[in-house]
């Protein structure tokens, strides 16, 4: 997913110079590992600012081969396969992480290692992505929610903390207000309550609807366009960069264009069902973020004005890459609180 929209910025020389040397395995993950704990949690419907440490310490570089060695597959009674990944206490608290549109369960590797110990983590790929069916249908809001009850269902979990990025933040509010028995607490990241009621929707800073339209197949994971889907504000590991391109040109066109007209094409009315959703809440954007631009944070927000806000500055479209050990740690205190 796009984090920032400049050609003149479609290189990996900044994010090579940052790639690491400590390699995690799977079977071994620190779930919790190096969590700061100095940062207090955001008040309810405050925004709040962002500073980045002068000196960070390097973040543990996950083996992506274990990591998505660990995937499963599960059919569902809709008919559906979905993958996803188990990991973390199987005991402790259920929080599932559904990504965003074009990405995969990998979408959280960044993340992972610094989230509790006491969640047990589900990691989705949504329908059409990653290793999950690619049906011709169908790829509602609805679809997408409904495969996750049922893989919770599965799993005998009968309710969960529901974490979501973008398409996947829109799909966890679904969730939230259709299974409000099912929900815990909630965390819509990069996310939208569409356009302000009355207003014709704007194009954003970055309009990747158009660019989409004009795609073939077969898609070049190397492509200027694909490049700048996956560029971001600050350097991101380049080889889990790259990989997620690889396996977002693997999708076929078709899904793309499904999940963008289907999935995507409901944002406008999500301000008709937001009012359902009742689980405490935290909301997270990046204060770059060329796509889920103020207009529509402003509309999420007054949607639900007792949700907690955090806003990340000089951070894009996917914070939990650019600076996963601030975003777990305000994760963590909100997911662990009052329990």
């Amino acid at each position: 997913m796009i984090t920032r929209v400049s050609l003149k910025h479609l290189t990996f020389a900044a994010a090579k110079r940052l790639a690491v040397t400590c390699t995690v395995a799977v079977a071994s993950y620190n779930v919790g590992a190096a969590t700061p704990t100095s940062q207090s949690a955001p008040t309810a419907s405050t925004p709040a600012a962002h500073t980045a440490p002068v000196s960070a310490p390097t973040p543990p570089k996950i083996d992506l081969d274990a990591f998505d060695a660990t995937k499963q597959t599960v059919q569902l009674p809709d008919g559906e396969t979905l993958a996803y990944i188990s990991m973390g206490d199987p005991k402790g608290t259920p929080v599932v992480l559904i990504h965003g549109y074009t990405d995969n369960a990998r979408d959280w590797v960044p993340l992972v290692p610094y989230l509790s110990k006491s969640f047990h983590l589900i990691l989705v790929d949504l329908r059409g992505h990653g290793r999950s069916s690619k049906p011709d249908c169908c790829y509602t809001l609805p679809d997408f929610a409904y495969d996750i009850v049922l893989l919770l269902d599965h799993l005998g979990v009968q309710k969960a903390d529901i974490v979501g990025h973008s398409l996947g933040s829109i799909i966890a509010q679904t969730f939230a207000e259709t299974w409000p028995e099912r929900t815990n607490k909630v965390v819509l990241i990069s996310s939208t309550g569409g356009p302000p009621p009355g207003t014709a929707p704007q194009k954003p800073e970055f309009d990747f609807v158009a660019q989409i339209r004009q795609l073939k197949e077969p898609l070049d994971p190397d492509s200027p366009f694909m490049v700048a889907w996956w560029d971001s504000p600050t350097p991101v590991d380049p080889d889990f960069i790259k990989r997620q391109r690889r396996d977002a040109a693997a999708i076929p066109l078709r899904v793309w264009l499904a999940v963008l007209d289907q999935g995507l094409g409901d944002v406008a009315d999500v301000q008709r069902t937001l009012p359902r959703l009742k689980a405490p809440t935290l909301l997270i954007w990046g204060s770059a973020d060329p796509i889920m631009e103020p207009p529509v944070r402003d509309t999420l927000r007054q949607a639900l004005p007792h949700a907690q806000v955090k806003i990340f500055q000089g951070l894009g479209h996917n914070p939990f890459w650019e600076d996963p050990r601030a975003c777990a740690a305000v994760l963590n205190t909100f997911l662990e609180s009052n329990r």
